[in-house]
């Protein structure tokens, strides 16, 4: 890295130490293959490495690269080539699961639309409020609220079929 001091170098470091697995979850979750989720999150973090912006804290940093990271995967699903070509060999990942309930939940949160699916991870596995959630996506925090009630429902209404 040609051109920065070992203060920026150590700063940056430690962003990766402490966003990595954030952004990569954020960035599976929106893709749903690990491949993509790796491109997504190698743009994130070299965007961070060419950004000039000053960063109030690692908070804010997460943040950043979080919203660069949903751009990012939002870009690959919008590109010509994702709409016009099916890999065959794409195999979906999936974690394994000790209780058949914790698979049904993961299997029905992955059918829920993009936009109900994104809100779900953010709220439930990142911890994210409301707030810093339509902060993030640059929606309203009713929309995002309206997300999760409609996504919570949707939910209820596939969990409760699949244990009939």
């Amino acid at each position: 890295m040609e051109g920065v001091t070992e203060l920026e170098k150590a700063a940056y470091d430690r962003a990766v130490r402490l966003c990595l697995d954030p952004v990569y979850r954020t960035a599976l979750n929106c893709c749903r293959n690990p491949q993509d989720a790796e491109d997504v999150v190698q743009t994130a973090f070299l965007k961070l490495l060419e950004c000039g912006t000053p960063f109030q804290d690692e908070e804010h940093i997460r943040k950043w690269l979080i919203r660069v990271a949903v751009n990012e995967a939002h870009s690959i699903w919008r590109s010509f080539w994702r709409r016009n070509v099916c890999s065959l060999e794409e195999q979906p990942t999936e974690p394994s699961f000790t209780e058949p309930e914790h698979s049904e939940l993961f299997h029905a949160v992955q059918k829920l639309p993009i936009r109900y699916r994104e809100v779900v991870h953010l709220y439930y596995y990142e911890d994210y409020s409301i707030r810093e959630i339509a902060e993030l996506l640059k929606i309203s925090e009713t929309a995002i609220q309206t997300r999760l009630m409609r996504a919570r429902r949707k939910l209820k209404t596939t969990l409760k079929e699949a244990w009939k």
